[in-house]
């Protein structure tokens, strides 16, 4: 046990909780040959096999399943010392999360008033809305509605917007109508909750065709075969609206209604230390509406900035 380290400890229930090292792999932001070393080490050291893996399928062995639990409560226990020690030392960072974006000068505004640190695991917005539910994060940047909101008891504040645009074959490069565009779904849930709901109601609304499909091309290259596929323009999701384009496809405005999507900043309905709120406070005063309650916008039912 002289050798375990937390970090293996992490790794551990990553695999667990995933039971695919590749997801694992990308959760934790390192490579697959080093975290299956790691796994692999951890497992010389407690003597037991925690893992049986093949290519095709990982599941957790008889002691894995035994000794997570108790994993989870020592890293729990852990983090609990971090933040103690931090407490009274009075340089408790404050935790914040996001999905794919975050003010390009996050830093600057927020360094007089606390230190922001920003935690490495990219989730979609509805695990980052959850992790600051059970206190695993203080803020995230992430899509929720207020529902949402109201579920995990939490506040939100705008913090910035995307318009949505399409891309098409071709090189017509005006605007499109949204009825006339196509709309991703993604069969994995887990992964696309949030846009999916988002897509669904964009369909619905505006007449868009929904595409229900299972590669993970919402974005990424099976974004763009699902684009030269298609004999419409493709709504480009807010995790592709920076992403260069190949040279046979081009970018088209939506109209009719313009497609936006916000992003929020949450934290929870109970906080009360000065440092979280002066961050909320630091990146959202002066954000102003950013577009989305123009004549022609589009925000699905449910948005915390919708107009009624």
């Amino acid at each position: 046990m002289a050798g375990v380290e937390l970090r293996q400890l992490r790794y551990f229930v990553a695999v667990a909780e995933e039971l695919n090292f590749g997801r694992a792999a990308q959760r934790l932001l390192i490579a697959g040959p080093s975290l299956s070393q790691q796994i692999k080490a951890l497992e010389r050291d407690l003597g037991v096999r925690l893992f049986d893996r093949d290519r095709r399928s990982v599941s957790l062995t008889p002691a894995g399943s035994a000794l997570l639990p108790h994993t989870r409560a020592l890293l729990e226990r852990a983090d609990d010392l971090q933040r103690r020690a931090r407490r009274l030392s009075g340089s408790e960072p404050v935790r914040l999360g996001y999905v794919n974006w975050l003010p390009a000068d996050l830093i600057a505004r927020t360094s007089a008033v606390a230190q922001v640190h920003i935690d490495a695991w990219v989730a979609p917005s509805h695990s980052q809305a959850a992790r600051v539910a059970d206190g695993s994060l203080d803020l995230a940047v992430c899509w929720v509605r207020t529902e949402d909101l109201e579920q995990r008891n939490l506040r939100a504040r705008l913090i910035g917007a995307d318009r949505l645009h399409a891309v098409a074959t071709g090189d017509d490069t005006g605007e499109v109508a949204a009825g006339d565009t196509v709309v991703l779904l993604d069969d994995d849930i887990t992964s696309w909750s949030s846009w999916n709901v988002y897509a669904e109601q964009l369909a619905k609304d505006t007449g868009a065709r929904a595409l229900h499909i299972s590669d993970g091309g919402v974005t990424g290259p099976a974004f763009f075969d699902h684009v030269r596929r298609s004999g419409r323009p493709v709504i480009n999701s807010p995790k592709g609206q920076t992403t260069p384009l190949p040279p046979d496809l081009v970018q088209r405005p939506v109209v009719t209604p313009q497609v936006h999507w916000t992003w929020s900043l949450v934290w929870r309905r109970s906080e009360v230390r000065t440092s979280v709120l002066a961050v909320v406070d630091a990146l959202c005063d002066g954000v102003g509406d950013l577009g989305i309650h123009g004549p022609d916008v589009w925000l699905p039912d449910g948005d915390p900035y919708r107009r009624r």
